[in-house]
């Protein structure tokens, strides 16, 4: 495989077993010229287990707009770029729209490396029925919004899945 010049990859990580990586995913980290990562430090554990030392910089949620302008003018100008999350698809409940956005609108190429997704393994694990479903994210902390809005769902007759985090359990 070869990395295409000024592209952005979206490149899905393990949610829990370092094995669950693609062959595809290693060559794409390991050939991008830096990786935007929502921590470098959590990110940096994926890389040094696979022996990977492409550079990183941080695009998280308090970032991610100034950032992605950066990583935009790096693509116009050839470099490539590796997009990835803590875990599993960036973008799902994580950051990276508005760089994905960015790049669209800038005519940058923009080409997902699929992988782990918590919301595809929980469901197909369920028993729940899969053909039709929605998907919430994270409902929200507080107690009324959080019954507001499962009251809002609660007539609709497709399978609901939802993100939560384990400390709200």
């Amino acid at each position: 495989m070869s990395i295409i010049s000024g592209a952005l990859y979206v490149v899905a990580t393990p949610i829990g077993n370092l094995g669950d990586i693609s062959a595809r995913a290693l060559e794409v980290l390991n050939g991008v010229a830096v990786i935007a990562a929502e921590d470098t430090r959590h990110s940096g554990k994926l890389l040094h287990h696979f022996g990977i030392k492409t550079p990183t910089m941080a695009l998280h949620d308090h970032n991610e707009r100034v950032v992605s302008e950066s990583i935009v003018v790096r693509l116009q100008a050839g470099e490539t770029v590796a997009l990835v999350s803590d875990a599993g698809t960036p973008l799902i409940s994580d950051p990276g729209y508005h760089l994905v956005a960015q790049a669209r609108a800038a005519g940058c190429p923009v080409i997902p490396v699929p992988g782990a997704s918590a919301l595809l393994s929980a469901l197909s694990a369920s028993g729940l029925p899969s053909d039709r479903f929605i998907f919430e994210g994270f409902l929200p902390a507080k107690a009324g919004a959080r019954s507001a809005k499962l009251a809002q769902l609660r007539e609709d007759p497709r399978t609901l899945v939802f993100y939560e985090a384990p400390h709200r359990i």
